[in-house]
């Protein structure tokens, strides 16, 4: 078996098609669209590059046909919790069910990593943000995976953990029907906030849309990045993320909660995407662009996937998310729009997160696991910290 890394053409098209092939036997599977792939990788088009670096190479058998994958990543920005190591990461891993070629694939990773300065390793991550390719799935194979959602063979968790990977945090996924009637609690909550004045939510207009961008960027960076979970998005960044979404945007699924006209939540979801891009098998050309657009015309797609939530400090404990979701619930149920509600991911560190799907009624569809392995197995592991909350 040989390591190769990934620099022509050719490397770079087997980097792709490793992942089709072992995962085809999989009826759900879904194959990433291969130019967002390639973008991770690509110093022009990953802002990441900025503060880091990363490689990729295939590893292919004695007769030279590729048989795994694996990507690393060094990242000065990226937010390390636990254990207070330098921490890689490695993504885009494939592997045969070979321990023996998964351990080489692990080991190239990490004596790369260890020549960064690293002194440990998540994955599998992503080069970018958590919202793509994060973590290994290991429950949930018999439905399609939502788009920018990581899937794999249900090995690859045995290769993980033989190699000596340790469950760094629990990814959970739930879902619901989207007409199905939410909790007494939460009818009782919406009642109550929209009895009081000053208190108002409503859905996004695609017509202002820089003005919704500004207002995700206040609840955001004050919901989220106070925490040191994320970083601070600034509103620029949110209007050109708005502008690049605005084709697949349902503008009816895209609400905030504001008291005397200043945002205080968001509740954003959009179609996922998934259900068009299984038609293209990792193609998006001109031609894919204008089947997806008649796809939307005819509302073909009845799945809707959470993308963003979060309730400014300040009013978390007031109720405001039930007001909110159960204003959206009022205007969206009954349409026939959409069918399902795929939620996204909270991890096993945010429990108010995991207790407000659980509220809604929502069913765990899948379980995903970020791992970490320490370079020096005698220093004591930890999990992720649970999330303070102010």
């Amino acid at each position: 078996m040989q390591l190769i890394e990934v620099k022509s053409k050719k490397t770079v098209k087997e980097f792709l098609e490793i992942n089709a092939v072992l995962n085809n036997s999989n009826p759900h599977y879904i194959r990433a669209i291969d130019n967002e792939v390639n973008d991770v990788f690509d110093v022009g088009k990953n802002k990441n590059f900025k503060y880091g670096e990363a490689k990729r190479w295939i590893l292919q058998d004695d007769h030279n046909k590729t048989i795994g994958r694996i990507a690393a990543f060094i990242n000065s920005k990226y937010i390390n919790k636990g254990t207070d190591f330098i921490t890689g990461g490695i993504g885009f891993f494939d592997c045969i069910n070979d321990q023996q070629a998964a351990n080489l694939l692990f080991d190239k990773a990490k004596e790369w990593l260890q020549s960064k300065g690293a002194e440990a390793m998540d994955g599998p991550i992503n080069f970018g943000d958590r919202d793509k390719w994060w973590g290994l799935l290991v429950e949930g194979f018999d439905s399609e995976p939502m788009y920018g959602m990581s899937f794999n063979p249900s090995y690859y968790e045995q290769l993980f953990d033989n190699y000596g990977f340790k469950n760094y945090y629990n990814q959970y996924y739930y879902y619901m029907n989207v007409d199905d009637p939410f909790s007494e609690k939460i009818v009782e909550r919406h009642a109550r906030i929209k009895s009081k004045q000053g208190y108002e939510a409503r859905h996004a207009r695609i017509a202002e849309l820089e003005k919704y961008a500004k207002d995700f960027a206040k609840v955001y960076n004050a919901a989220w990045a106070q925490h040191g979970e994320a970083k601070e998005i600034t509103e620029e960044q949110v209007i050109k993320l708005f502008r690049k979404m605005k084709p697949i945007m349902d503008e009816r699924t895209i609400w905030f909660a504001y008291y005397q006209n200043e945002p205080i939540a968001m509740f954003i979801n959009i179609p996922d995407l998934n259900q068009y891009f299984k038609h293209f098998n990792g193609k998006l050309g001109w031609l894919q662009k204008l089947q997806l657009l008649w796809m939307k015309w005819k509302g073909i797609n009845k799945r809707l996937t959470g993308l963003a939530f979060g309730v400014v400090p300040k009013y978390q404990a007031l109720g405001i998310d039930s007001f909110m979701i159960q204003e959206c619930a009022l205007f969206v149920q009954g349409k026939g729009w959409y069918e399902q509600y795929e939620m996204g991911w909270a991890g096993d560190w945010n429990p108010k997160m995991l207790n407000i799907y659980k509220s809604l009624g929502g069913h765990q569809s899948r379980r995903m696991v970020t791992y970490r392995y320490l370079f020096d197995q005698s220093k004591t592991f930890e999990r992720h910290p649970e999330m303070a909350y102010k």
